[in-house]
């Protein structure tokens, strides 16, 4: 639990209220004029067994305590060829594939969610690593809002400066999977991967995608599974 920033949990029940009460402002479909409060209690209807079974199998990895976090420029920066830059009041999140509800999401709404914040350790495959509080909304938390159908497996990151990703589904729910908007309680920079980025204890820092603009759920692996998948690294990358 971080020391630093209030531990917002939400269950089950509290996340379905919370949708169909305060979401007047997430978008069905990219479309402005379906606002997500015309679905008002259609969010009582459970969500598929196996994503269930899923979210209540997954053990969280120990965190570290707040001082044991690493100065800010211990987390290098990695970048293609330019660092993407948004404006936060205009960003938007797609969430689309085979899912019940898709979804555009603000910043905004996202911050309407429930905090979760953690102290983790951020592992580069190229031998370094850091040890980085995160804060941000659980994936698993927007799984529950979207719906996936029940053929899903993997979930798709695409992000703004080209870079492309794909985890296996019971990864993208695991409780300490976040979309992380700030990093120790501050705004994310561009370098790290504003407004939105990928973060997890799970997986390797090639997997933990920056400036995330679409999240999609698929029932197969298409033939790009990921920018450095693609050139041979493990597909998995897990921890």
């Amino acid at each position: 639990m971080n020391p630093i920033l209030p531990q917002r949990t939400l269950s089950r029940r509290r996340l379905l209220q919370w949708s169909g009460i305060s979401g007047a402002g997430l978008l069905l479909n990219g479309c402005a004029s379906s606002l997500f409060a015309e679905q008002v209690g259609q969010f009582s209807e459970p969500l598929n067994q196996r994503i269930e079974a899923l979210m209540l199998s997954q053990k969280p990895v120990p965190e570290f305590a707040a001082s044991a976090l690493d100065p800010a420029e211990k987390l290098l920066i990695n970048t293609f060829d330019f660092t993407p830059r948004f404006d936060p009041t205009t960003f938007k999140l797609t969430i689309d594939g085979e899912v019940n509800r898709p979804m555009q999401l603000s910043l905004a709404d996202l911050q309407k969610m429930p905090l979760t914040s953690m102290n983790i350790r951020h592992v580069c495959v190229e031998g370094w690593a850091a040890i980085v509080q995160w804060n941000g909304v659980r994936l698993r938390d927007l799984v529950t809002l979207v719906q996936p159908k029940n053929t899903v497996r993997y979930v798709y990151f695409t992000s703004a400066d080209g870079y492309y990703e794909s985890w296996d589904l019971a990864s993208a729910v695991h409780p300490q999977t976040l979309m992380a908007y700030w990093r120790n309680g501050k705004p994310l920079t561009p370098d790290n991967g504003a407004p939105l980025r990928l973060a997890s204890p799970i997986k390797l820092g090639y997997k933990q995608s920056k400036w995330v603009t679409q999240i999609t759920f698929l029932s197969n692996l298409t033939p790009m599974k990921g920018y450095w998948e693609d050139q041979g690294y493990e597909w998995f990358g897990g921890l």
